[in-house]
């Protein structure tokens, strides 16, 4: 199924919707402190394994306890409702 670009109502909500995320540049941020380096990666790990199966994967860093997520679909040119579900599953995740 191909993912649907979200509409200027839908992006204007987001702050309210995903109140942990930013809106930085077009993509949804956010960023995520953990105890050490391998509860950093077991995270990001949980995460990796819903992206591949979603086939839509997140721009992220990860430096010692810190990572760092941004989303949007490049090939759809924004933000779909793609990034809003990985979105909800990584705030699941991250309590």
């Amino acid at each position: 199924m191909a993912a649907v670009l979200l509409t200027a109502d839908q992006i204007a909500a987001l702050p309210q919707d995903f109140p942990r995320w930013n809106l930085v540049a077009g993509k949804l941020r956010r960023e995520l402190r953990f105890a050490d380096f391998v509860e950093a990666f077991g995270f990001m790990t949980r995460v990796a394994l819903v992206a591949e199966v979603m086939g839509h994967h997140p721009e992220w860093s990860n430096v010692w306890n810190r990572v760092t997520i941004e989303l949007t679909t490049h090939d759809a040119g924004g933000l779909t409702d793609l990034d809003l579900q990985l979105a909800r599953r990584i705030d699941g995740f991250a309590g």
